[in-house]
């Protein structure tokens, strides 16, 4: 049966619709703004689809990392009961609400060439992480990570565990329960957590341009580029943001069902 639609106040609707606003206001703006022939005009531009295969090369790469090493990461927050496991969430949840820049900061000290793991690294290896590629990637992990260990600990909290205890009750090895049982159980909230992963990493802006420099090439993602242009051409900044825009927008409608169903 259809449920009867609840009446909702006037006041109440007014409000929803200055709230949708702050949303749909600046969208609207930006395609106000941009225009076909800018777009095409921009893209033909070889420093664009630089930045651009730039940002979808460490934005998947960030991805990549978070899920290795962010799943086990929410599997022991979730499951093991420890002396500081609090403290260690509230570390990994930190990047969520850190100033970018101060992340970026923060990066530097841990992995900068006078940095407390850097120094080593590059005495020892000669590893210079800062102002590469791999910094990049990097900083859009360390600021993107946590959106993906904060959804795959929830659902990892949510399954049902005497699933899992009768799985071990047949004999299965504790890898093959993971593989077979919590992870399929888990998939829609691993995928939710990836898709929000992704979409931070590719528009991380304060940390990547703190640790990892605006180099062309190398470390100039497109939000990097879209600043550097709205100070030299506007058009090729707003053309940029459109990009991001669209690219983002695509990915969250087209898969909606996965993301809104597992969160």
């Amino acid at each position: 049966m259809r449920g009867r639609s609840q009446q909702v106040p006037l006041f109440a609707i007014a409000l929803a619709a200055v709230g949708a606003a702050i949303f749909v206001l600046p969208v609207a703006g930006l395609l106000w703004r941009a225009s076909v022939t800018d777009v095409w005009r921009s893209l033909s531009a070889p420093a664009v689809r630089t930045s651009l295969w730039l940002s979808l090369v460490c934005s998947i790469s960030a991805t990549s990392c978070a899920i290795v090493f962010g799943l086990p990461l929410a599997w022991i927050q979730a499951r093991l009961d420890f002396p500081g496991r609090a403290l260690l969430r509230g570390v990994t949840m930190l990047p969520i609400v850190l100033p970018p820049v101060v992340g970026g900061v923060a990066l530097l000290f841990a992995f900068g060439r006078r940095g407390l793991l850097g120094s080593w690294l590059n005495d020892y290896f000669g590893v210079q992480l800062p102002f590469t590629t791999t910094g990049a990637v990097l900083a859009e992990t360390f600021v993107a990570m946590p959106f993906f260990v904060l959804t795959a600990e929830g659902a990892l909290r949510s399954v049902d565990r005497r699933l899992e205890d009768a799985a071990r009750t047949l004999g299965a090895a504790p890898w093959r329960v993971f593989s077979r049982v919590t992870l399929p159980l888990i998939r829609p909230s691993l995928q939710a957590g990836a898709i929000l992963c992704w979409a931070r990493a590719l528009g991380e802006f304060g940390a990547t341009i703190t640790f990892a420099g605006n180099f062309p090439g190398r470390t100039q993602t497109v939000p990097l580029a879209v600043y550097l242009a709205l100070e030299s051409d506007p058009d090729a900044g707003v053309v940029l943001s459109f990009l991001l825009l669209g690219l983002s927008l695509a990915v969250l409608v087209g898969l909606r069902r996965h993301l809104w169903d597992a969160l």
